[in-house]
């Protein structure tokens, strides 16, 4: 379980890194340009610059991609420390299972805004979405490690289950669609 904790803390962590720089340029694209178009604003639906001019953007006062910089660059550190074998100590993991809570919590806020709230998906956003789930499970599952073989299944289902989400919130487009 260790070998799997630390790829998806290092994969995922590097992933979740990318999707908030790529977030960030494109913010200052837009901040210095009103009339850019992101570059992750496919259709209606699909759309960054929708979400990014909004005050759930920047919910402590500054753009929420700078969070991901800060909270991913750890995250890859730790995942890569760990695939080289060594021991964190306990005081690491608590503080990674505060972060990785607090991450997951404003994930899912995220979630709701954009399907609810807003009315429009950014590709970048979701990506964070994605990798922030697993990185929460199996820190969550490495700290209180329980005798759980099914590991995968919380995942899928979790996946799933925000996936019903966006098909419901955005239905009236993607039936026009067919």
């Amino acid at each position: 379980m260790n070998r799997i904790v630390a790829g998806v803390l290092a994969v995922g962590g590097a992933v979740g890194l990318l999707a908030s720089a790529v977030l960030t340029i494109e913010k200052i694209a837009l901040l210095k340009d009103p009339f850019y178009v992101p570059t992750c604003s496919i259709n209606p639906v699909l759309s960054c610059g929708s979400i990014m001019t909004t005050p759930q953007a920047e919910l402590f006062g500054f753009p929420n991609p700078l969070l991901g910089i800060a909270g991913f660059a750890v995250v890859t550190t730790l995942g890569v420390v760990l695939l080289t074998g060594v021991e964190l100590p306990s005081w690491i993991w608590i503080g990674l299972q505060v972060g990785t809570t607090a991450g997951v919590l404003l994930v899912h806020w995220l979630i709701y805004q954009s399907l609810y709230e807003i009315g429009a998906l950014c590709p970048y956003c979701m990506v964070v979405w994605a990798v922030t789930i697993p990185i929460f499970w199996y820190t969550t599952l490495r700290n209180i490690r329980p005798a759980f073989q099914y590991h995968t299944v919380v995942l899928i289902l979790w996946y799933l289950l925000i996936a019903a989400g966006v098909l419901q919130a955005f239905w009236f487009y993607w039936s026009s669609l067919v």
